[in-house]
C-alpha cells in the first residue's frame, strides 16, 4: 500500500486523454447516426419512420450500461472476438445516435411550416428540401443542445470503466485499490470531470442565450 502522490494524480489525468478520445469516438458516430436516426424520423416513407422509433425506443428505454454488458458480453457469443475499447465505443455511438437523432429531430420539426411549404412550392425534392431548406436553420436551433449533450457523453464514458477501458474513473479504481484513499482519488476523478465538462457546458449555455435573444429581434 502507497500513499496518494503527484505520481498517483498524474496516472489519473493520464486517462483523461482516453476520456476524451472516446468521447470524441462516441460523439462524431452518434453524429453520423444521429442524422440518419433525425431524417429517417422526420422523412415520408412510414418503415423508416417506424424503425428509426423503434431504435429510438431501444436505447433510451435501456440503461447505457446495460448496453455496454449486451455489447461487451453478447459479441463473443456470436463469435466476434471484441477487445473494450471497441465495445465502449459500439455502446456509446448506439446510444448517441438515439439521443442526438431524437434532438435533431425535435429541431428539424421546430422549422416554422411556411419553409416547408415554400420549399415545395419550388418543386424541391425530400433531398434538395432539407439540404438547401430545412437543416441549415436546423442547424442554429439544434447547436445549443448538441454541445450541451456533449456533457453527457463525456460524463458516460465513466461506466466503460466496468468492462475494463481504462479512462479516467477505472484509472482511479485503480489507484484506489493500491493507496485506500478512496476520498482523495475520487476528489481527483471527479475535478477532472469538472474540468472537462465545465467549459462545455457554459459554451452550451451562452449558445442558448444568443439564440433566445436573435429570436427576441
Amino acid at each position: 500500500m502507497r500513499t496518494f502522490g503527484f505520481s498517483e494524480f498524474l496516472f489519473i489525468l493520464e486517462a483523461a486523454k482516453w476520456t476524451v478520445a472516446l468521447s470524441m469516438i462516441a460523439f462524431v458516430g452518434g453524429a453520423i447516426g444521429g442524422l440518419v436516426i433525425a431524417l429517417s424520423r422526420t422523412c415520408e416513407q412510414p418503415l423508416l419512420r417506424t424503425l428509426s422509433g423503434g431504435f429510438i425506443q431501444i436505447f433510451q428505454g435501456t440503461p447505457l450500461l446495460l448496453q455496454l454488458f449486451l455489447v461487451f458480453f453478447g459479441a463473443p457469443v456470436l463469435g466476434l472476438d471484441i477487445n473494450p475499447w471497441v465495445a465502449a465505443g459500439v455502446a456509446l455511438i448506439l446510444n448517441s445516435s438515439a439521443f442526438l437523432g431524437e434532438i435533431w429531430r425535435g429541431c428539424i420539426q421546430a422549422i416554422p411550416s411556411g419553409q416547408w411549404e415554400a420549399a415545395q412550392a419550388l418543386n424541391l425534392h425530400y433531398v434538395a428540401r432539407m439540404r438547401y431548406v430545412i437543416l441549415p436553420q436546423a442547424f442554429k436551433i439544434a447547436l445549443p443542445p448538441t454541445v450541451g449533450y456533449m456533457v453527457q457523453i463525456i460524463k458516460g464514458t465513466s461506466l466503460a470503466a466496468i468492462i475494463g477501458f481504462a479512462e479516467v474513473t477505472r484509472s482511479g479504481q485503480i489507484i484506489n485499490n493500491a493507496t485506500f484513499q478512496p476520498l482523495i482519488v475520487f476528489s481527483v476523478v471527479a475535478g477532472i470531470y469538472f474540468v472537462l465538462c465545465w467549459p462545455l457546458s457554459l459554451l452550451a449555455a451562452h449558445m442558448e442565450r444568443r439564440h433566445a435573444a436573435t429570436q427576441t429581434r
